[in-house]
Parts: structure tokens; C-alpha cells; sequence
């Protein structure tokens, strides 16, 4: 077995920074050619040049869109079809505009983070499903999160909707495994991104360490390397599970 992805064709959503810009860097890296979406087109161009000026000879194919259109949807994994096929998809778009109470929140805002964070990553499965992956098989990986596992208390509503990612892992595992379709999560602790940023803010990012084992918050390579290990042949045996990349934070007991 290999962690060599060299002839796959992947599609990584969410990718002009953060998480999703490091998973397809490294998934170029190891071989792979490359579409990546994101709205907005010219933060989505550059990205898709820092992957070029990461990955000597790297292939990479911009998407621009919002992950809530079915016709985005469906170019993206046809932009991946055009290159070889649709091996790989990382499900990595993620939003939260809530914070705080649930019994605060703006129920409209509720249901934007369900469909983006959870209907969406459905609605590429069904695309890749469709255009190859039913008959040649291929991996999925969602990023959750550990809010989906432990409350926060803080960003509720996302929790919910990363929990309800992990539980349509399992069920997506279970329905996809006789098509040799591997579907498995990865739940991140914080990491250091522009998203995670009010998570970190000032006096923040000193009290969060306290609960982290090894000392130290997440880099987006920290997800990246994991992703692609569970795109890879090295987890071929390896379906309907969540890897949680979180430092140890959830052998603590707090969050």
C-alpha cells in the first residue's frame, strides 16, 4: 500500500485558504491532480497558484462557486471527471455565523449552516457518486470537527452541524462500501486559521493551550497530512470512521 496519489483525479471544496488550501496542497504533492473551489475567484486563483509555486509541475484546476448550487456542484466534479476521473473528494467547506446561546440564534442562520456544512458535502457525494465513483470506486473525506463530538457551549449550532456531517459519514460508509466507496471524517481541534480566529483572539490562545496535551494548536498541514493518508491506499481498509487531529485535547475531559 502507497500514500502515493500519482494518476488520481481530486476535488477539495472550501480550498482558497485555510484547511482546504493545505489538503490540496498535499494532495498535489503526493501526485494528484487537482480542482478546488471556493466563492470568490481571484482568492481561488491565487491559491491555486501558491499550490503551483508549492508543487513543481503541479496540476490544478480553479472552480469558482457556492457550494449550496447544484450547478456548481456539478461543474466541479465535472472539472475533476475532465482530468482523469473523480478518485478523491474532500468536503472541506464550512461556515458559522452563530455564536453563542442557541436560544439566541437566528433560526434562518441555522439552516445556512446545515446546508452548507452538511446538505452541500451530500450534494458533491451524489455528483461524485454519479460521475464515476458508483463504478470505480474512490474515498471521501468530510471535515468535521470535535464541536460535532463534545459541546462547546460557544459555537453550538456548528457543533450540531458537524456532528450530523460525522453521523452522514457513518451512514454514507454503510450505503457506498459495495461500491468500494470509503467515506471517512476527520473532526480537527482549533486550528490556527483565519476561521478559528475569535476562537484565538488576545488572551484566547493562552487559555485554549491549557487544554492540549501536546502543547500546542493545530496547523492546517496537521489536517492535510491526515486527509490524505484517508484518500490514500494506506487506509484502504479504513471506512465510516473520525479521526480526531486534535493535539489529545479530547483526552482531557474539557474543551
Amino acid at each position: 500500500m502507497s500514500s502515493d496519489l500519482t494518476g488520481k483525479s481530486a476535488l477539495v471544496t472550501g480550498a482558497s485558504r485555510g484547511i482546504g488550501l493545505a489538503i490540496a496542497t498535499e494532495l498535489a504533492r503526493r501526485g494528484a491532480a487537482v480542482v478546488i473551489t471556493g466563492r470568490k475567484p481571484e482568492p481561488l486563483e491565487e491559491a491555486a497558484g501558491q499550490i503551483r509555486t508549492a508543487v513543481s509541475g503541479a496540476k490544478v484546476t480553479a472552480t469558482p462557486g457556492n457550494t449550496g448550487d447544484e450547478t456548481h456542484r456539478a461543474e466541479a466534479v465535472a472539472a475533476a471527471v475532465a482530468q482523469g476521473g473523480i478518485d478523491i473528494l474532500v468536503n472541506n467547506t464550512g461556515i458559522n455565523p452563530i455564536f453563542g446561546p442557541l436560544m439566541d440564534a437566528d433560526l434562518a442562520a441555522f439552516r445556512k449552516i446545515f446546508d452548507t456544512n452538511v446538505v452541500a458535502a451530500l450534494g458533491f457525494i451524489q455528483e461524485a457518486f454519479r460521475a464515476g465513483m458508483r463504478d470505480n470506486g474512490g474515498a471521501v473525506v468530510n471535515i468535521s470537527s470535535v464541536a460535532g463530538i463534545r459541546s462547546t457551549g460557544v459555537i453550538a449550532a456548528y457543533g450540531a452541524s458537524k456532528a450530523a456531517l460525522i453521523r452522514l459519514t457513518s451512514e454514507l460508509a454503510w450505503e457506498l462500501g459495495s461500491n468500494n466507496i470509503r467515506v471517512n471524517a476527520i473532526a480537527p481541534a482549533i486550528v490556527k486559521t483565519r476561521f478559528a480566529s475569535d476562537l484565538i483572539a488576545g488572551d484566547n490562545e493562552a487559555r485554549a493551550l491549557k487544554g492540549y496535551p501536546l502543547g500546542r494548536l493545530g496547523e492546517p498541514e496537521d489536517i492535510a497530512r491526515a486527509a490524505a493518508f484517508l484518500a490514500s491506499d494506506e487506509a484502504a481498509w479504513i471506512t465510516g470512521e473520525t479521526l480526531n487531529v486534535d493535539g489529545g485535547m479530547l483526552s482531557t475531559g474539557s474543551m
